[in-house]
């Protein structure tokens, strides 16, 4: 499960203007046009995507709780996974 909020750079509490503006600045950071890194694209649709379920009320409540779930059945490979995509946010 990928964690849309790190790939955003944004707390889980963030409100939608925070949410909308986090996707503008990755957007252009990682757009294939202006970043040519081999992984950029992948990057790219992985801002939409989290952009997408995040800025719609339903889906992200039932993220949210997926996320929550997640949290709870498997907490060291969920925190592994959370961690390792914000590491290679992070060094990238």
């Amino acid at each position: 499960m990928k964690d849309y909020y790190a790939v955003l750079g944004i707390a889980s509490d963030a409100p939608l203007a925070e949410i909308r503006q986090a996707y503008r600045r990755s957007a252009q950071q990682y757009h294939p046009d202006r970043n040519r890194s081999p992984e950029a694209p992948e990057r790219f649709r992985d801002v939409q995507e989290a952009y997408e379920t995040l800025s719609d009320v339903r889906r992200r409540h039932d993220y949210d709780e997926n996320r929550r779930r997640n949290l709870l059945e498997k907490p060291l490979e969920t925190a592994q996974e959370i961690w390792n995509h914000y590491l290679a946010g992070v060094l990238s």
